[in-house]
């Protein structure tokens, strides 16, 4: 696993397949994604080498159900304390308590999946019990308030985090990188692309400094610009130019509100 500094509050945990992030704040820690399965120590490892005691990380939120990001959510909830959330609609799925829908493959993508699950460890994911089940305009005690964004279509129950005080979106895998050039396309492997393309269009509209996606390097510098252009290469309407947030809605100690 490689560790990526973005800048101090924020490094990014690289695996075999996708990533995750660690935020931290003055005195918790955050995990948006949690890698494949058997990454729970090795994240642990990273928390410590970062100068941060793993007992700090207060919450893991989790983008979507895929086993690429999920896969240590329990290991650390279990070790650590950490309390796991997710949208509503995915949250049963990566409880295990309903099977997770297949995605629809477009040209070419076949391939590319097949390979992505050869690289994943055996055995599946360990499921959380507790999962906190999040809705759109949520706001996370996070980073000075984390506001969840739903942005459907690479699963039903897909998220963004968008930090509008630093100027960060974590997008999941409703938007990527290339691994080829770093050019920001539409995340790959979705259930409904029209609903995915309409999900990327929202949050091209964000005010951002700042992307991380599910799957290649985050974009450091004038994102929003950059999500705007890629997004209006998919044709249908443009984004607009940019979106200042509502208010957030006030967070429970839970740390979602309802």
């Amino acid at each position: 696993m490689d560790v990526v500094e973005i800048f101090p509050r924020l490094h990014l945990l690289r695996f075999s397949v996708g990533q995750a992030y660690l935020w931290c704040d003055d005195d918790t820690l955050t995990l948006v994604d949690a890698g494949v399965r058997g990454a729970g120590v090795p994240i642990a490892e990273a928390i410590r080498s970062l100068g941060h005691d793993p007992s700090d990380l207060r919450r893991i939120v989790l983008t979507h159900f895929h086993e690429d990001h999920i896969g240590a959510a329990a290991e650390l909830a279990g070790l650590f304390g950490a309390e796991v959330l997710a949208h509503h609609l995915d949250a049963p799925v990566i409880r295990g308590e309903v099977p997770g829908p297949p995605p629809v493959h477009e040209d070419g993508e076949r391939p590319i999946h097949a390979e992505a699950l050869r690289l994943l460890p055996r055995g599946g994911p360990v499921r959380p019990e507790r999962v906190t089940e999040l809705s759109d305009g949520d706001v996370l005690d996070f980073g000075g308030g984390a506001r969840v964004v739903h942005a459907p279509g690479h699963t039903h129950g897909s998220i963004a985090l968008h930090l509008p005080s630093h100027g960060v979106l974590f997008t999941g895998d409703a938007v990527a990188a290339s691994p080829v050039d770093g050019v920001v396309i539409l995340g790959v492997f979705n259930l409904d692309r029209s609903q995915a393309l309409a999900s990327f269009r929202r949050l091209a509209a964000l005010e951002t400094e700042v992307a991380c996606f599910g799957h290649g390097d985050p974009v450091t510098q004038r994102a929003g610009a950059a999500l705007r252009e890629a997004a209006a290469g998919y044709g249908g309407p443009s984004p607009a130019s940019p979106v200042i947030p509502e208010p957030p809605h006030p967070a429970p100690a839970s740390g979602a509100a309802e």
